[in-house]
């Protein structure tokens, strides 16, 4: 019976001696009070009763956050500052023996620096360079816990927040600043619509200048080929007639022609040639045109025949329709003179 009890109690005491470590986990074990080994992860044994585990090490990384920091900044502003700090140890060895709560002084060390670089910036630059204050304080905690055990991979400063008074002021500034940017933009916008406008009236201008300058050259180019087939055409005619022979008699009578159509009552000033007379007397010529001959003239009654006194009878005879048409074309000359 007491053989059973001692082996009971032997197996219960190796079983205690079994040590399985976690993935990313670390064992310090020490034997009889002083530092022994570091057990990695995987199976171990330790020796019953004089060897024990004093400290179970997590290897991942750690993120720590600590609880806001009441800071005082260069112009004497105090402000509250929350920051996360990201960890790890990277020697159990240090992490166990270096402090004797690794954390705790992380997060001291982390206030502590905090404060003294904050200490050395105003408002101003405290809210606008985080990524100073992370950098900065980084490397001063990276370098301070080196002797820990811990690595500092990564500090962010996660919350700033200043008293209620500034706040007011800063939202104050944030709205003016924001009503001057409206008001700039809308100026902005303004000028570049007073510009496309002038611009689009200029062009139009310009298109209205241009289409009325090719009109007014279309319309003197019109006139101009116009003048030039009219003037053409009375050279064409006028050779047409030297090439028909046209002799004087012809000519005078379609002067008479002109003087007709001059002499209709709508003008209000006549131009008469000053050879009108040598006109008038050489209508026995166009009589003769006309198909009217002497011997006509002598068939019918003397009673009926009228002189012309402008005709000299010396040189031709000339019918009683040729004096008729002489007294009818020397009527219509003097009421042509008359108005």
């Amino acid at each position: 019976m007491i053989g059973i009890i001692i082996l009971i109690l032997l197996v219960l005491l190796a079983a205690s001696s079994i040590r399985i470590v976690p993935q990313a986990h670390v064992y310090v074990t020490e034997l009889l009070g002083k530092y022994h080994a570091t057990w990695s992860a995987g199976l171990h044994f330790k020796i019953p009763l004089l060897e024990q585990v004093v400290k179970k090490i997590s290897m991942k990384e750690q993120v720590l956050d600590f609880p806001p920091q009441a800071v005082i900044t260069k112009d004497n502003v105090s402000i509250s500052v929350d920051s996360v700090v990201f960890a790890k140890a990277f020697d159990a060895t240090l992490y166990t023996y270096g402090v004797e709560d690794p954390l705790s002084a992380l997060q001291n060390l982390s206030a502590t620096t905090l404060r003294s670089i904050i200490g050395e910036m105003d408002l101003d630059k405290t809210l606008s360079n985080r990524d100073e204050i992370n950098t900065r304080m980084t490397a001063v905690l990276d370098e301070a816990t080196d002797q820990w055990g811990l690595k500092v991979t990564r500090v962010e400063v996660k919350n700033i927040t200043p008293p209620k008074e500034i706040e007011e002021v800063m939202t104050k500034q944030m709205r003016a600043e924001r009503e001057r940017r409206q008001v700039v933009l809308e100026a902005q916008a303004h000028q570049e619509s007073v510009v496309a406008r002038a611009e689009g009236d200029k062009k139009a201008k310009v298109l209205a200048a241009e289409a009325e300058r090719d009109a007014k050259i279309a319309l003197a180019e019109g006139e101009a080929r116009y003048i030039e087939q009219v003037y053409q055409a009375e050279a064409d005619g006028i050779r047409m007639l030297k090439e028909a022979g046209s002799d004087e008699s012809i000519l005078r009578y379609k002067g008479i022609d002109a003087l007709k159509d001059v002499a209709d009552g709508k003008a209000t000033k006549i131009y008469m040639p000053s050879d009108i007379a040598s006109v008038v007397t050489s209508l026995g010529v166009a009589g003769e045109a006309l198909g009217i001959s002497g011997s006509a003239s002598s068939a019918e009654d003397p009673r009926d025949s009228t002189e012309d006194p402008c005709i000299d009878h010396h040189h031709s005879p000339v019918s009683k329709e040729a004096a008729s048409t002489n007294q009818n074309i020397e009527r219509s000359v003097s009421e042509a003179a008359e108005h």
